[in-house]
């Protein structure tokens, strides 16, 4: 394990950061690190049902997450209560930082959805993404985060994220 990472089996706070200020916090347990990628499990963090239409978190959902240190997103394998694979929620972030018991995550807006039977794959929240102004106040990291969504989609249409995860 790299110098900056946690021991297996511990826990973390994960920290999501939006535009400078915290979003989201919650605790998760660390499943590895093998000092590029780090992956905890978490049960679902938001407050009750969050129905996108296309799925639905909800209490009792279970996301497996995957952060990079030199990749710009994450990707979370989603199950329900009862196991069965929902599908793969995608962000594009900064990469990650894993620093005294906080994994920091700094969401760029886009997103990506892959649906468990890879029939469902969308891009999300690009209208958000061009609304943040990140294009005019930091260029290179916005051609970064389009990047990463681009390379995402391929993979997710492709067949999966197997290739990442493995």
């Amino acid at each position: 394990m790299s110098v900056n990472s946690a021991e297996s089996g511990g826990r973390v706070e994960v920290v999501l950061v939006k535009a400078g200020r915290t979003k989201i916090r919650y605790a998760a347990e660390l499943l590895g690190d093998d000092g590029t990628r780090i992956t905890v499990r978490a049960p679902w963090a938001g407050e009750g049902v969050r129905d996108f239409g296309f799925v639905r978190f909800e209490p009792g959902d279970v996301f497996t997450e995957h952060y990079w240190r030199d990749r710009w997103f994450s990707v979370k394998e989603v199950r329900a209560g009862d196991g069965t694979l929902k599908g793969w929620y995608c962000d594009i972030t900064r990469p990650a930082a894993l620093s005294g018991g906080e994994l920091v995550v700094e969401d760029l807006d886009l997103d990506l959805w892959r649906s468990a039977d890879g029939g469902d794959v969308r891009r999300l929240d690009e209208d958000e993404f061009a609304e943040s102004g990140l294009a005019e106040r930091n260029p290179g990291a916005a051609a970064a985060a389009v990047a990463a969504l681009d390379e995402l989609e391929a993979l997710a249409r492709a067949g999966g994220f197997g290739s990442l995860l493995a």
